[in-house]
């Protein structure tokens, strides 16, 4: 008790400090716990009393019931099938010896380069009811179903394909980490590849596999875009529900009750699903001393159907991406018939997004609002996580636990609350209305990004020595000097990387911008969603996919600069700054000079 007064004291005898949480305790209260307390009291208090009556409405409505049971079912099926998929196509690029490792890998990896409403869309557009393939087939046999790829099965197959991205991601850096010497020790005692795989190899997975699956439960309890978009009638969840009742006045207690079930049921399963991990063994049986070797798969039945799974999922990954490209330059009519040729291509859509207003603002709405959420999140976190990270005491610990909510509750529940507290002046906010403006959705976008960005950055700034901030501040440097000369060189690539990966993520956001938008000035996923919500192909249609190709280029140079950057400082002054901009500096080895510079 006393160390912690003493670490408050200690804190508080900064300005720096002070102001930080001066400022993040007024941005906490005013957009993240007032206005899901706000929620809370709609539902609860709808006209100024205490009242349970919306639960029996709520009860009465057979899409609303039906809605909570498809989100479970999606969940847990999702728990099922991305993490078969996702260690499959591990295992077939890291593990095993499979011909072509390499191509397959980066046909796995396509996800990564597009997500969201944006794949969900390209889907739909390709296998919905007037899309490319369904129309081709159609020629072919006449009385199939056009609306075949709709459904239970089209969503989870959707979102399982999306989901894969954090198994290469992170599985994969999991595989790395096993001693080729135990598998060989374990081969050598007799053990199949399959015993093998079993005893040594998923020991080590383990603890990643489940780490990844609780995100993966997470995100199908809450899935918006994609039961939207090729749900149908028959398979809606939580979250499409919250958005059609929110859209009228006389319904929004049901979207607002909707949202808190969607909330406990978020933390009610993610508790359960801590406790389970706890409740486990994991161990990792190695230090790894010996690099892993691939391993070939002794029986040749098996050797070859894993190959033909491996390079027939592949087909399914790569398919869209590349109609995707040969869409852009193409034309609706070309699209809708099923049939392109030669004399179908053009640049039109391209000089039309560069030459047209109407065409371009989109685009341009969605790279300022996620170039700002970027850049203002990783700076006030920059703060919040050396202050955290510096000085552990009840305050700090406290304003960490709150600044995860975001984590905690689902972000349809978050978005809602904004929406339905500031649709009225708020004394917090000076008495002004938000919603509707282009304010709202900024922050909404900041409040989405504030936890990973915290993470990281804190765990950055583990690794700089203590002792440069007491030789910098025993030589007579402030706060502000010591954080803008010693710490911020040292967390600067990890801090621009964060940017760059919020700056992409942010860029084809749907599910907060639906919510928050203001009207005239909507991003990208909206646009690209009213593209796609007629089950007819127009010129809006032909724009989607040099919108989506626009997007890929843009998510494949953020992951190279994030991930495939060299280790060694470019050669080229001409293009080398870019680069070196996201390699990790040297600690500063003269601390005087670094403060008095």
């Amino acid at each position: 008790m006393k160390k912690n007064r003493l670490s408050i004291r200690a804190m508080l005898k900064s300005p720096l400090n002070i102001v930080i949480l001066t400022v993040m305790t007024y941005f906490l209260i005013t957009f993240l716990i007032w206005p899901n307390l706000s929620l809370l009291l709609s539902v609860f208090r709808p006209s100024g009393e205490w009242s349970l009556d919306v639960f029996p409405e709520l009860f009465a409505s057979d899409r609303a019931m039906k809605s909570l049971r498809n989100s479970i079912i999606l969940a847990f099926a999702l728990c099922i099938t991305v993490n078969a998929v996702g260690i499959f196509i591990v295992l077939v690029t890291r593990y095993f010896d499979i011909k072509g490792s390499r191509i397959l890998f980066l046909g796995f990896a396509t996800p990564l380069l597009y997500g969201g409403v944006v794949l969900v869309s390209a889907y739909k557009l390709i296998y919905g009811p007037s899309g490319y393939l369904t129309n081709a087939a159609t020629r072919i046999f006449p009385g199939m179903d056009t609306h075949w790829f709709e459904g239970a099965l089209a969503v989870i197959l959707v979102m399982t394909l999306s989901g894969t991205g954090s198994h290469l991601l992170f599985l994969t850096d999991s595989i790395s980490k096993i001693d080729y010497q135990t598998i060989e020790a374990s081969k050598q005692m007799g053990a199949s590849t399959l015993q093998t795989f079993r005893a040594v190899v998923l020991p080590v997975l383990r603890p990643m596999i489940f780490a990844i699956t609780i995100l993966t439960f997470l995100g199908g309890l809450g899935a918006l875009t994609a039961p939207l978009i090729l749900g149908g009638e028959n398979f809606q969840t939580i979250s499409p529900m919250i958005l059609t009742f929110s859209r009228t006045v006389s319904s929004r207690d049901l979207a607002a009750t909707l949202a808190m079930f969607l909330g406990l049921m978020t933390i009610l399963m993610l508790a359960l699903l801590n406790w389970a991990e706890k409740g486990g063994t994991y161990f990792s049986v190695s230090k790894v001393p010996v690099a892993l070797q691939k391993q070939k798969i002794d029986n040749p039945v098996a050797n070859v159907i894993v190959h033909i799974l491996a390079w027939g999922l592949w087909l399914i990954y790569i398919l869209p991406p590349v109609l995707i490209v040969i869409f852009s330059f193409t034309n609706a009519s070309a699209i809708s018939s099923g049939r392109i040729n030669f004399e179908d291509f053009t640049l039109r859509n391209y000089g039309r997004i560069f030459t047209d207003p109407s065409a371009i603002k989109p685009f341009a709405i969605s790279i300022a609002y996620s170039a700002v959420a970027s850049v203002v999140v990783v700076f006030a976190m920059l703060f919040v996580a050396r202050l955290i990270q510096r000085h552990r005491n009840a305050i700090t610990i406290w304003l960490e636990y709150l600044l995860h909510i975001p984590w905690l509750l689902p972000g349809t529940m978050i978005a809602l609350g904004l929406l339905l507290t500031f649709s009225t002046p708020q004394p917090l906010v000076f008495g002004r209305v938000l919603s509707g403006t282009v304010v709202l959705l900024a922050i909404g976008y900041v409040i989405e990004k504030i936890p990973f960005t915290l993470r990281m950055l804190k765990a950055s700034y583990t690794g700089v020595p203590d002792n440069l901030e007491e030789a910098a501040s025993l030589l007579g440097a402030s706060d502000f000097q010591i954080f803008r000369k010693i710490l911020l060189p040292i967390v600067l690539p990890v801090a621009a990387a964060i940017t760059a990966r919020n700056f992409n993520a942010l860029l084809d956001n749907y599910d907060t911008a639906i919510f928050l938008a203001h009207p005239f000035y909507q991003p990208l996923g909206i646009f690209i969603y009213n593209a796609t919500e007629s089950d007819t192909l127009n010129d809006t249609t032909a724009l989607t996919f040099v919108y989506t190709v626009l997007l890929m280029i843009i998510s494949a140079v953020v992951l190279y600069l994030v991930y495939g950057r060299n280790s060694k400082p470019s050669r080229s002054p001409k293009h080398g700054w870019l680069r070196n901009l996201f390699r990790r500096r040297a600690v500063p080895t003269e601390t005087k000079e670094a403060v008095t510079a």
